[in-house]
């Protein structure tokens, strides 16, 4: 495994280099020995790889420091199988619920031909849906029978009319479309540039509080055992991340408010080890119940709209006064607050795809966009987030202070258009390659939601956990309390 790449994202976590020696790889071939798993035009396999050996080696160096709360100790090796990444890439995929396939993208979420260039929509959620089409004023005949004949009418529609004008209509109407660039368009807009100019993983120390104890981890439990932390993220990289830590061993639990629907599927496929409550932030007894949570939390993971927390007091900054010590995650799709034009935009995987390039690049020869072989920029920056979090703590141990973690989808996007590099060399003459074959990482759970086939974790080292101790539950059927 060419280090290049992961070793400078771990040292952009603030990693001792001397860590990286630690990391080994098993790599793998498809069935008929045509390439590597993840194939893409674009080295999707490398950036897989890397974030996810990133996260093991900060979670094999925290559980080192838990236990010993010495530098001295040797940190566990680190494996890093591409058997294992490529399922977990595409977890969504491979799950089961008895049996059935679940739900993934919206008939309406998809790439439409324009009057004026490619447009990509995500129309998954109802609100998101009923947005787009006020903006489009096509009327929603309602129901799975009627999606036909909507689509039908959306394309025609915007067969009159300019993407980028959609965009900005969609937008403005609450809704998520954007228009499909170049890579040389998305360097030249202004978001593009704003965005190649962060960090790929922002750190920072707010103040100089001191850390918040936690407690060493008993004899067979993971390096997170004792750590708590409040999931205030949905869809896809919010939740891997928190999904990592629980993983470890940390109590996560999954705040959402009563009124915005959240998929029972994507709950499933990302609920694992989590508990999960509702909470409206804008009552008083929600308020009341979230600082009692807030209060004993180590980590709060933050994965809405850009500003949307802010006014419930639930900034960084705010996070940190009101608990001294913690460290505060937040995920955002375009960069952030102040970050170029579109910095407070919703935004989801696909939707950065679109508009950074990346569907061009792996499009078809009639110029049709294509798609990478999975979300990699939400499961890519989903670990790199858990692996942040780790990092931050471990620092903590030796320096004190609130800490801030942030990413972006679209700064993982750039990573993977322009910085990944080792990808393209061929393997080693003497490496041996095994062949690929999924069901090598799928194993059966019972739970809540049914028995479930499920991908297994990636994140593995030396004595590390194997598995959740807890399936999904059912979204919001938790109380708001800690374990």
């Amino acid at each position: 495994m060419d280090q290049r790449s992961w070793a400078r994202v771990w040292a952009a976590l603030g990693g001792d280099p001397g860590l990286c020696e630690r990391v080994r790889l098993v790599p793998r071939v498809l069935p008929d020995g045509t390439g590597g798993v993840l194939p893409a035009r674009l080295p999707v396999r490398e950036l897989a790889r890397s974030t996810v050996a990133v996260c093991a080696l900060a979670a094999a160096e925290f559980g080192t420091r838990s236990v010993t709360g010495s530098t001295g100790t040797a940190v566990p090796g680190v494996g890093v199988d591409d058997g294992a990444v490529a399922t977990a890439f595409v977890s969504e995929r491979h799950l089961r619920i008895d049996g059935r396939a679940p739900a993934t993208f919206a008939p309406l979420s998809r790439f439409w031909r324009t009057g004026g260039g490619w447009l990509r929509t995500h129309a998954n959620y109802p609100h998101h849906r009923a947005r787009l089409l006020s903006a489009l004023g096509a009327p929603d005949g309602g129901g799975a029978p009627a999606d036909e004949a909507l689509a039908a009418r959306v394309a025609a529609v915007l067969a009159e009319r300019r993407a980028e004008e959609v965009e900005e209509a969609v937008y403005a109407a609450g809704g998520l479309a954007v228009a499909v660039r170049t890579p040389g368009q998305w360097s030249a807009h202004p978001q593009g540039a704003a965005v190649a100019r962060l960090p790929l993983v922002g750190m920072e120390r707010l103040d100089d509080a001191p850390a918040l104890p936690l407690p060493s981890p008993g004899s067979g439990s993971g390096s997170g055992a004792g750590l708590r932390v409040l999931d205030l993220t949905r869809v896809i990289a919010g939740p891997v991340a928190t999904r990592t830590l629980a993983l470890l061993g940390a109590d996560v639990l999954r705040i959402d408010p009563p009124h915005l629907p959240e998929s029972a599927d994507a709950h499933a496929d990302s609920g694992f080890g989590k508990r999960s409550a509702l909470l409206d932030l804008a009552s008083r007894s929600g308020r009341a119940s979230f600082e009692e949570l807030l209060g004993k939390a180590h980590v709060v993971v933050t994965g809405y709209r850009p500003g949307v927390l802010d006014r419930f007091g639930l900034s960084a900054g705010e996070l940190a006064g009101r608990r001294p010590g913690a460290v505060v995650a937040q995920l955002s799709a375009w960069g952030g607050p102040g970050t170029g034009p579109w910095g407070g935009r919703r935004g989801f995987d696909s939707l950065v795809q679109a508009a950074s390039g990346i569907a061009v690049t792996e499009g078809g020869p009639d110029g049709e966009p294509g798609v990478l072989p999975a979300q990699a920029l939400d499961h890519g920056t989903g670990y790199l987030l858990a692996a942040a979090v780790l990092r931050s703590l471990t620092d903590q141990r030796d320096g004190g202070g609130s800490r801030r973690v942030r990413l972006a989808l679209a700064r993982t996007a750039h990573w993977l258009q322009h910085e990944l590099e080792g990808a393209r060399e061929p393997e080693e003459p003497d490496e041996v390659r095994e062949p690929y074959d999924p069901a090598g990482w799928l194993v059966e759970t019972g739970g809540p939601p049914g028995r479930l086939r499920h991908a297994v974790s990636p994140v593995a080292y030396d004595g590390g956990p194997e598995g959740w101790a807890r399936p999904p539950g059912r979204p919001g059927g938790d109380e708001p309390v800690w374990g």
